[in-house]
């Protein structure tokens, strides 16, 4: 890991603008960000901007081209996404050193923690045409949502160090099952491009309507990945709310409800993959902080626990069980709230 990202200082910041050929007033703020290094910065025509410097070694330049070609191509069809900006020659990244790095435009609007169902029937609409958009074209460079990238290459470095021995031979039977179940089940389900993290804090409303962010984890993989992290509830106000933003959904483009049989493996790889990402960036100095917990004994029994009953709910058939008013993922540490603007994660 480079030492100038976790060493980026308002200086940096600034100078990359400059060789933008943009000219900053200095203003610089931080917002909200984990996985990559984001900024607010001001220019000298007043108008504000942010600076995007994605973590080395994550993805390659092909790969964040792909994430941009994707939203120019959303762009092209009037979907509400946010773009780079376009820089020098018509670029939309640049690089100090091994950190790459992209200017977008400041976006306007606010969170909703909760949806009603006018909301659900309009964000229904724009998914189905964000994944018909999706399916016009592949992305080489981008890894697909599958069995090895989001469980069993994750489980191999929680293997490595991090998960303890009163755990790791009931973490792994479970996690290794929800693997080989999602290969089975998933065979016949189209893939396609995806935002891949479409949860409600990567959503803003303004008074121009809704806006898809973050694009960073998207890959090729079902619809019904993107369509159970914007409504998570099992409860059935949640399975009454996924109805509703289906039926939507069905008036741009075909949902087969089989395809919602891959729901709960997806959760149970999500948990998987989340705990492996923590571990991987628990270097960082930020993720200590973040996550106080991550590591501890309790935290992998919980983690275990969690797992082992998330294998039992898919091995019984039961996606429609009922657990709780709120629909919340439950992944170990929670994710950041919405009360926070943040870019991703």
């Amino acid at each position: 890991m480079s030492d100038y990202f976790f060493g980026l200082t308002p200086d940096r910041v600034l100078q990359a603008v400059e060789r933008a050929d943009l000219r900053p007033t200095g203003h610089c703020t931080p917002l909200m960000c984990l996985e990559n290094r984001v900024y607010d910065v001001r220019l000298e025509d007043g108008v504000h901007v942010v600076v995007k410097f994605y973590r080395p070694g994550r993805w390659s330049r092909e790969a964040i081209l792909e994430e941009h070609g994707f939203l120019a191509d959303l762009q092209a069809a009037d979907i509400p996404v946010c773009v780079p900006r376009p820089l020098a020659g018509g670029e939309t990244l640049l690089a100090i050193g091994d950190i790459h790095y992209a200017i977008w435009p400041r976006t306007g609007g606010r969170t909703r923690d909760e949806l009603d169902d006018e909301a659900i029937a309009v964000l229904g609409r724009l998914l189905a045409r964000i994944h018909n958009v999706g399916a016009t074209r592949g992305a080489a460079a981008r890894p697909e949502l599958d069995a090895d990238n989001r469980v069993l290459e994750p489980l191999r470095v929680l293997e490595d160090g991090f998960l303890p021995p009163s755990c790791i031979r009931r973490y792994a039977a479970s996690a290794r099952e929800i693997a080989s179940l999602y290969a089975e089940r998933s065979a016949a389900v189209p893939r396609h491009r995806i935002h891949g993290d479409c949860h409600v804090g990567n959503l803003l409303l303004s008074d121009a309507g809704w806006c898809f962010l973050d694009f960073d984890d998207f890959v090729t993989g079902p619809a019904a990945q993107d369509v159970w992290m914007l409504l998570p509830g099992r409860d059935r106000e949640g399975q009454r709310q996924r109805a509703v933003l289906l039926d939507a959904y069905r008036q741009f483009r075909e949902f087969d409800d089989r395809w919602l049989e891959l729901v709960e493996l997806l959760r149970g790889m999500r948990f998987v993959w989340y705990a492996a990402w923590i571990a991987r960036r628990f270097q960082d100095p930020a993720f200590p902080d973040a996550f106080p917990h991550f590591g501890s004994e309790s935290y992998w029994d919980r983690e275990t626990r969690d797992l082992e009953e998330q294998l039992e709910r898919v091995m019984g058939g039961d996606a429609s069980a009922e657990e709780g008013p709120t629909g919340a993922v439950a992944e170990a540490p929670p994710e950041l709230t919405n009360k926070d603007f943040f870019w991703d994660l």
